[in-house]
């Protein structure tokens, strides 16, 4: 029962992660209907800018914000510099894009940051652990499950009580009657750019806040994964990557923690074949919708 308990401590642990991660894929996607490959890169962007701020002595909380900022601008400019031209190319164009700016940022951290892993030194308020009946629960977990939640909230927030929230929404359900009623979609399109990257960053943080080593290529099969779990829940929907993140989640840990290591060892290749067998059954995800984007 204990390791029973363990494991859906674990599942909630990395589908609150995911979900920060997939919920971004899905601003993006409804708005743009682009599939950014680049959004899981942003993670590691966010870490790494993190590090540096930590080891300039500057205070943890406002290293945080400094590196959720620098994530954020850095999304806007790539926006405007790699995306926003392509635009009228067709999506297939965005997308090899996408995947060109994950490999340059890739490729820059390496150049500048080196190959080798790197460990996040968090407060030792954070990795304290609370004894919960016969096992024991790092202050970590509790952290990444209340980042999930109010993040959430402030999103939801902004989705239904701001006029750029409004916006977004408008754009998405019907992006053509949106531009006859006036509404700026670049400007749209940055801030739906801006949150998602703040979403990457704070999931990329309290990732590493709980497993401590990071690499340049640590953002790229979170971000998959991310993806898979935005597709399963319907890429589009917030709240279907919301709950395709715990979905995917649950089953990846349960998968590893229950089958023979000889079969466990192949987790990745479960997770792809859960994204096969959702595409072949549900297309649209559990709660897509099946029509195309206005």
């Amino acid at each position: 029962m204990n390791f029973f308990i363990a494991e859906i401590i674990n599942a909630i642990k990395l589908g609150s992660i995911y979900a920060l991660i997939a919920i971004g894929y899905s601003i993006v996607y409804s708005i743009l209907g682009l599939i950014n490959f680049a959004h899981g890169d942003l993670m590691m962007v966010a870490v790494y800018s993190l590090w540096v701020l930590m080891n300039l002595k500057i205070p943890f909380a406002l290293a945080v914000i400094l590196a959720v900022i620098i994530t954020m601008l850095l999304a806007i400019i790539t926006e405007r510099v790699a995306y926003r031209p392509l635009l009228n190319n067709g999506e297939e164009t965005l997308i090899i894009t996408s995947l060109a700016v994950s490999i340059l940022l890739q490729s820059i951290s390496q150049a500048v940051f080196g190959i080798d892993n790197k460990a996040l030194k968090v407060p030792v308020f954070f990795t304290k652990r609370i004894q919960i009946a016969d096992f024991t629960v790092s202050v970590m977990n509790f952290v990444i499950l209340a980042v999930t939640i109010v993040s959430v909230i402030v999103l939801a927030f902004i989705l239904k009580k701001t006029r750029i929230g409004l916006a977004m929404r408008a754009i998405k359900d019907n992006s053509l009657a949106a531009d006859f009623m006036g509404i700026n979609r670049k400007a749209v399109i940055v801030a739906a750019f801006g949150i998602g990257s703040a979403l990457a960053a704070l999931a990329g943080i309290t990732y590493t806040g709980e497993y401590v080593s990071f690499d340049p290529q640590m953002g790229f099969m979170l971000g998959i994964k991310a993806f898979i779990a935005a597709v399963i829940g319907g890429l589009g929907s917030i709240t279907g990557a919301a709950l395709g993140a715990f979905v995917l989640a649950f089953l990846e840990i349960f998968f590893a923690g229950y089958l023979p290591d000889s079969i466990a060892s192949y987790q990745t290749v479960f997770v792809f074949l859960i994204l096969i067998l959702v595409l072949l059954v549900r297309p649209d995800g559990l709660l897509g919708k099946n029509a195309k984007r206005s």
